[in-house]
């Protein structure tokens, strides 16, 4: 449940503090006193976008908490897991967002998040139903996704939007490779000799660097010759050879260590020095001897990097663009060369992924159907709470056929189109009259009625999603009287299973509260502020009365208030 929720320098409101209650709680007051702004608060820490002249004028920054606790499930577990935010303070979770002229920042647990993850977490905690959002209702798009929610089917209906997007990936690209076919056939001839052009030099990776390098050694192959006798000469075979004078400096030291134990370790190095020397004059005679001079090599080098070149020139400036454009014009004409056969392979894909996409989008139908019984009756028994006993409700299913849909049913010859959430268009269907065809819920449906018709779905939907938290933002409109007191009661009776948070300006509704704040606007210091304040049971009658009869409260407007309280108490 929300346990709290604070504001600071948000709007008019400087700074208020909530602590709600299990159960019903009430909010009231004025028009105008700014019940609004405190539900403008609540929808930031459930990751609503932020206007931010909302901070509170002179100040540098808005602030919004609400602390909930048990919030330990394993969904708000995953969300939390998923983003990196830690699960210690569960089973309390707190939401905060922080307003600033510059912009917001969301924080979860104290860490910060995007409004996407707040989103996310606290759509497994509340639901805010606001004062407008019953008339969705006359939007079919909505009745598709209350059925949805009610049976538990977005598991599905993701595996059916999974399937779709394949399908639709196969057929933008047979459509692509389609559009590409005039354009493949009439570049194949220059794909080909292309191809013929590099594949005649056949270039290889890292080649070029090889050639320069050979071509570097045969162009100064007599410098090399030459410097490599000398070197040689100079250290083994001279008059003066650098060995032969190690080798003897060698021997002084060997002769100098019989005396002073000191020499000793010079001697090894010295005979280091000896071997190294020794291996290097081996080395210099070896390379020598295989010294070549080829100039016919040398010309053929000279000519394929001439080649090369001339690969590179035309196509990218280096052997390795050279190698990565064969690669990919050898791709164009594979492809240009068996189009036909290319297209078949994706066909083939298509229709197989159809055929997976017929199976889901059937599985999810059935569903469906069933899911709308259940609805059907769970509705009517509401409705008949809700003082409308008469009333018919359907759910009925329409298909929309197109040749050129992606779902063809087992039991149907004709093809549907495949909409975003499946082949099903689903709408709801009323009538709250004896005698009277249900019609479309657009069509029929008066304000009050809509109110009735949504709480009630709300009603069935909470229990099916064991949601805990419901805000309900002014859904009365546009009923009053006994109907009034039956939407309380029904609020009273879902109270016991959820914490429900309702603005509402009925007395009927107001009477039922476990819990009642009062808005208020007030001056102080020459400064428009919106205060709350939670109201004890005398305070709540006055409150309610006030509602009955206005601001000049009377006797029997009170005594009316305290019986309503009272019948709410019986009603328990």
């Amino acid at each position: 449940m929300l346990q709290s929720l604070s504001v600071q320098d948000y709007a008019l409101i400087k700074e208020l503090e909530m602590e709600f209650e299990s159960g019903l709680n009430i909010i009231t007051g004025a028009t105008g006193a700014g019940k609004s702004i405190l539900i403008g608060a609540l929808r930031m820490i459930l990751g609503e976008r932020a206007n931010t002249d909302v901070v509170r004028e002179g100040t540098s920054k808005a602030v919004v908490e609400g602390i909930f606790d048990d919030a330990d499930t394993e969904r708000i577990r995953a969300v939390l897991r998923e983003n990196e935010i830690p699960t210690d303070p569960l089973p309390r979770v707190i939401l905060r967002r922080r307003i600033t002229e510059r912009g917001s920042r969301g924080f979860v647990n104290d860490t910060p998040a995007t409004l996407d993850v707040m989103r996310a977490v606290a759509g497994e905690l509340i639901d805010l139903h606001g004062q407008h959002e019953h008339q969705s209702l006359l939007h079919t798009e909505t009745h598709l996704r209350l059925l949805d929610s009610f049976g538990g089917l977005s598991g599905l209906v993701e595996s059916y939007r999974d399937q779709r997007s394949r399908v639709a990936e196969l057929v933008e690209e047979r459509e692509a490779l389609a559009a590409r076919e005039r354009e493949l056939r009439q570049q194949k001839e220059l794909y080909e000799f292309q191809i013929e052009e590099i594949d005649a030099v056949d270039p290889q990776p890292g080649e070029e660097d090889e050639l320069r390098a050979e071509q570097r050694v045969l162009e100064n192959a007599e410098h090399l010759y030459a410097s490599t006798k000398e070197l040689y000469e100079r250290l083994f075979e001279s008059e003066n050879a650098l060995h032969d004078q190690l080798v003897i400096s060698r021997n002084d030291l060997q002769d100098l260590a019989r005396i002073d134990d000191a020499f000793e370790e010079h001697v090894d190095e010295i005979e280091s020095a000896r071997i190294i020397v020794s291996e290097l004059a081996n080395f210099l005679q070896d390379y020598n001897a295989h010294v070549e001079f080829d100039p016919e090599r040398l010309q053929d080098i000279r000519e394929r990097t001439t080649e090369i070149e001339k690969l590179k020139r035309k196509y990218g400036g280096s052997l390795e663009a050279v190698l990565e454009h064969r690669r990919e014009i050898g791709e164009k004409y594979e492809l240009a060369q068996d189009f036909e056969g290319n297209l078949e392979r994706l066909d083939a894909q298509i229709d197989e992924a159809k055929a997976d996409l017929t199976d889901v989008a059937q599985r999810l139908s059935q569903k469906r159907r069933e899911v709308a019984t259940r609805i059907e009756d769970a509705i009517l028994e509401e409705l008949g709470t809700l003082g409308m006993p008469n009333s018919q409700f359907e759910v009925r299913f329409t298909r929309q056929e197109d040749p050129d849909g992606w779902i063809q049913p087992d039991d149907a010859d004709a093809h549907y189109r495949a909409f975003q959430k499946g082949m099903d268009q689903v709408e709801f269907f009323i009538s709250t009259n004896v005698g009277v065809s249900p019609m479309p819920l657009a069509e029929v449906a008066s304000g009050g009625e809509i109110s009735r018709i949504m709480l009630a779905l709300k009603t069935i939907l909470a229990k099916s999603e064991r949601l805990p938290i419901l805000v309900f933002d002014e859904i009365d409109v546009g009923i009053s009287g006994n109907m009034a007191r039956r939407v309380g009661e029904s609020m009273h009776d879902l109270a016991r299973y959820h914490q429900i948070i309702t603005i509402t300006h009925l007395p009927q509704i107001a009477a039922l509260g476990d819990c009642h704040f009062k808005v208020e606007k007030i001056v102080e210091d020459g400064t428009t502020k919106t205060t709350i304040h939670r109201l004890d049971e005398d305070e709540q009658a006055t409150q309610v009365a006030s509602l009955i009869s206005g601001e000049d409260i009377t006797d029997a407007a009170l005594a009316s208030a305290r019986e309503l309280m009272a019948a709410g108490e019986r009603d328990e």
